[in-house]
């Protein structure tokens, strides 16, 4: 990161001095014991999601991101959008209905039916996952794109979702990563896609140790000192804003909070134990305040973290976010609606693999094709009609 991407937070002693006398966030234990019924819920709950995942994947992906994206791109986004968002909701689902985990949204209101780039702090592991219960209540969860790092996409069964839901994977390495992000971007552009597209700037996990580095590091360059949050990374962000800065209509800053520094891993949630709220403050930012070039969009990244370190200090000071409640709870109707219909496809689906010769063949060329399509990252462009076939 070149020194003249930030705001100076002062000179090197008073910055190391800063660095000094910052004391690492403290971390209790876990807010619900994991019992043995716990323990059991949780395990059904990874059983449940697991096989209607790899059902929905194997039976539905196939024609709506395969066989319909040869005739339309964007009539094959909205038909996976409408498939696995309704899959992708029972994670909210089972966040704030069966765990009992408190969303608590502040700030500002995000429409709905906007094309919007957000972009968040990353405090722990399963940061990503609870903007789907903001995307969920815009109606947006199928829409949502994460850039991430290409290991997860090797997970089985859930990379051949992320390929599918085109997810942006990426190395970590500007050189390498540069390209792909260019050509991947430039499939979002069209106005007619609803898009969601989620960056998480510092490009890892907040941990102590992460933070000391970055401490450092900015000590050492005269960057602000930041206590709650690492120093992002900027290249990224802008290349996604240059790429779609025409197609959007507003960018949004996110800021995640856990009650108590609990940092929760994916395990608490898969059983209940943590977190008992997650806090999110939303601030909209119109694009005209946000400068064009590289260099002027790298200071104003800086600067907006800054404020971020400045509002997550705040938030541990007070316990909440200004602004609270600007989104109702979900509706527990749509909820059962949307798992039992996924249940119910489930059900007929494994009923028909383990039933019908014809359909475990269809189920193995599936699961070739997702495998294939993945780990050479395959997208089939129209070859019967224009992207936007109406």
């Amino acid at each position: 990161m070149n020194k003249s991407n930030a705001t100076s937070s002062g000179s090197k002693s008073s910055s190391s001095k800063q660095l000094d006398s910052q004391e690492p966030p403290k971390h209790g234990i876990k807010h619900r014991p994991l019992t043995p019924l716990r323990i059991l819920r949780g395990v059904l709950c990874l059983i449940v999601f697991l096989s209607t995942a790899f059902m929905m994947l194997v039976y539905w992906a196939p024609v709506s991101a395969v066989m319909l994206r040869f005739f339309s791109v964007h009539y094959s986004r909205k038909a996976t959008s409408f498939l696995f968002g309704s899959w992708l909701a029972l994670w909210p689902f089972l966040f704030e209905k069966i765990n009992k985990t408190k969303v608590i949204f502040s700030g500002e209101a995000v429409p709905r039916g906007e094309r919007v780039l957000l972009f968040s702090n990353h405090r722990t592991e399963v940061d990503w996952m609870y903007v789907w219960d903001l995307a969920l209540r815009k109606g947006q969860l199928g829409y949502i794109k994460y850039i991430l790092k290409s290991s997860l996409m090797k997970l089985p069964v859930f990379g051949w979702g992320f390929h599918i839901l085109e997810f942006i994977s990426v190395e970590r390495k500007w050189e390498v990563d540069e390209l792909n992000m260019s050509q991947m971007l430039s499939t979002f552009k069209d106005p007619q896609d609803p898009l969601w597209l989620v960056v998480f700037p510092e490009g890892t996990d907040y941990t102590e140790q992460k933070c000391i580095r970055s401490q450092q590091f900015a000590a050492e360059n005269g960057l602000p000192i930041l206590n709650n949050v690492l120093l992002p990374k900027t290249k990224g962000f802008y290349a996604c804003l240059q790429s779609l800065r025409s197609s959007l209509d507003a960018v949004y800053d996110v800021t995640i909070a856990y009650n108590d520094h609990c940092c929760p891993c994916f395990m608490d949630n898969v059983f209940g134990v943590d977190p008992s709220e997650v806090h999110i403050h939303i601030r909209r930012v119109p694009l005209d305040q946000i400068p064009t070039s590289e260099e002027g969009t790298a200071t104003w990244l800086m600067e907006t973290f800054r404020l971020k370190d400045q509002l997550l200090s705040d938030f541990y000071a007070k316990g909440h976010f200004p602004g609270e409640g600007t989104e109702g709870d979900l509706s527990m109707l749509k909820c059962l609606i949307d798992i039992s219909v996924i249940i119910a496809l489930t059900s007929i689906c494994t009923y028909l693999t383990f039933f019908s010769f014809w359909f475990k063949i269809y189920v193995t060329s599936a699961c070739a094709c997702l495998a294939s399509s993945t780990y050479f990252n395959i997208r089939p462009s129209p070859v019967f009609g224009s992207k936007n076939t109406s």
